[in-house]
């Protein structure tokens, strides 16, 4: 592919909700959402970064509050790891009619439309200029896709998490709510966490921790983005040690 610019990063995973998957209301799959993300991947593919993706499914179900009304914990999230899936599945689709190589590996094993995860087949296919969307959470219960992002991350040894959300990094309190809060243009992980800002899940966080991966919180609805994070340019909260 033909280089747009030089990037900060050789290898990154961006970590979405499944709620950006759903757009304004965050409920269902939105396709102008979802292509719109295509197009901001397919953007950074072309400055030659190699890019892995790790999606939520709160869009169609959260196994916590599906737990909170009454069904089993463990199944309530073994559904939500489907949902991730189908995100996933939804994302390719959109990336290849952009022409852009995509790969999906779940970690639930389902052969007819995923590949199973595998560690080194997933840094082949990066080798190979190829997306790698990484589905069906950890595949075990009880763990989030924050904690998959922070896991694969370091499996598959990417220099940064990109986390895209919609406000445009960490603040002291909610921006919705408080037109006041203040915006952190960097943290580290220690005062994040004792001042409880809610970056990632503790077990996500501390696995970043303990590994020096950086995180990088941004807004992906701002178009372009995420060639700017790419980039290096001061978007968002970075999060270090």
């Amino acid at each position: 592919m033909k280089k747009e610019s030089p990037a900060k990063y050789r290898r990154i995973l961006i970590k979405l909700s499944g709620e950006a998957l759903g757009g304004e209301s965050g409920i269902g799959i939105c396709p102008e959402a979802i292509h719109d993300m295509a197009r901001q991947i397919q953007q950074v593919r072309k400055m030659d970064v190699e890019v892995v993706i790790v999606v939520g499914g709160g869009n169609i179900f959260r196994g916590l509050q599906g737990s909170e009304r009454g069904i089993d914990r463990a199944t309530g999230d073994y559904m939500g790891m489907l949902a991730t899936v189908i995100n996933a599945l939804a994302l390719q689709d959109a990336l290849e009619k952009l022409g852009v190589a995509t790969r999906v590996q779940s970690a639930i094993i389902m052969s007819q439309v995923a590949e199973p995860f595998i560690r080194r087949r997933a840094i082949g296919h990066l080798e190979k200029g190829r997306v790698v969307i990484f589905g069906g959470g950890t595949g075990n219960p009880y763990f989030s896709t924050d904690t998959t992002a922070a896991l694969r991350a370091n499996e598959i040894g990417a220099e940064v998490i990109l986390k895209a959300t919609k406000v445009d990094g960490i603040y002291d309190s909610d921006p919705k709510k408080n037109p006041k809060a203040k915006r952190y243009p960097s943290i580290s992980y220690l005062e994040a966490l004792q001042k409880q800002l809610k970056v990632m899940d503790s077990t996500a966080f501390s696995l970043c921790m303990d590994n020096k991966m950086p995180i990088i919180v941004f807004d992906l609805f701002t178009p372009g983005n995420l060639a700017r994070v790419v980039r290096g340019e001061k978007v968002g909260t970075v999060v270090t040690g």
